[in-house]
């Protein structure tokens, strides 16, 4: 039997996911999150994806269920949730623990989709920072968590980097995963109807200017990020692979645009 987990799977786009793939697919679903989700026809987890021991046991369970087909790793905390310390623990040196935990149980055909978000690209409207790229492009260097977090002093400013970041992992775990037959993307939303993303929108005007902003006028929603997700480890995707895919209403060409 083939496996695929979905992480941060108890809300938002992590849980439409899971609904879209059980609709999809045969394969055991894996639904982790902090506590165990409990959704039928799931196999629920609790993970923190930031504690080595928590993901070696993710990985272990996938093991005694079968082969590994597909990882969507929406887990994550937003600027508002976190200070800029778990913000880069969490959402970046979470995901390249991921990555290179189940490097392992690559097989051909495996695919995996890692979330990162359109805020990696509005950072860089004015270019980007080459020291800054290099340093979330390397979370898993000795000493990433401290260097970081006082560079990234600020939540919003460090979540921003560590989805940058997320893209750069989400790249190179590509390469490692190819050797195996198996391929990497990450994927960007942009104001997606969620929980956390009203959340953030009740706390950061800026929100409402993206809106006005985006071409299609209205939030995404998080069934069509779903859709992209089930896209990206399908078989249709087989030959796409070390790429970020930017699904967000047109919203960063409108803000190019406006403030150029």
């Amino acid at each position: 039997m083939t496996v695929t987990v979905i992480t941060g799977a108890a809300s938002g786009m992590g849980r439409l996911s899971v609904e879209r793939l059980g609709g999809t697919t045969k394969d055991h679903l894996v639904a982790g999150d902090l506590e165990a989700p409990q959704i039928e026809g799931t196999v629920g987890v609790a993970c923190d994806i930031s504690d080595p021991a928590g993901v070696a046991g993710l990985v272990e369970r996938v093991r005694e269920l079968g082969s590994f087909r597909a990882l969507v790793h929406a887990a994550g905390v937003s600027p508002t949730m976190a200070d800029a310390r778990r913000v880069l623990e969490v959402d970046l040196m979470g995901t390249a623990l991921l990555l290179d935990s189940f490097e392992a149980l690559v097989e051909p055909g495996t695919a995996a989709v890692c979330f990162s978000s359109s805020s990696a690209y509005q950072v860089a409207l004015r270019g980007v920072d080459a020291e800054l790229q290099k340093l979330v492009s390397e979370p898993r260097a000795p000493g990433f968590l401290d260097v970081a977090a006082e560079r990234f002093d600020d939540s919003g400013m460090a979540y921003a980097w560590a989805k940058r970041g997320v893209i750069a992992v989400a790249a190179r775990a590509a390469v490692a995963w190819g050797r195996r037959g198996g391929r990497v993307n990450s994927l960007a939303p942009g104001l997606i109807d969620t929980p956390m993303g009203r959340q953030e929108a009740e706390q950061q005007p800026i929100m409402k200017v993206m809106l006005e902003k985006t071409p299609l006028g209205r939030l995404g929603r998080s069934e069509e990020v779903a859709a992209v997700v089930a896209f990206l480890i399908s078989e249709d995707a087989a030959f796409i692979s070390g790429i970020d895919v930017l699904v967000d209403g047109g919203m960063l060409q409108g803000l190019i645009e406006a403030f150029s």
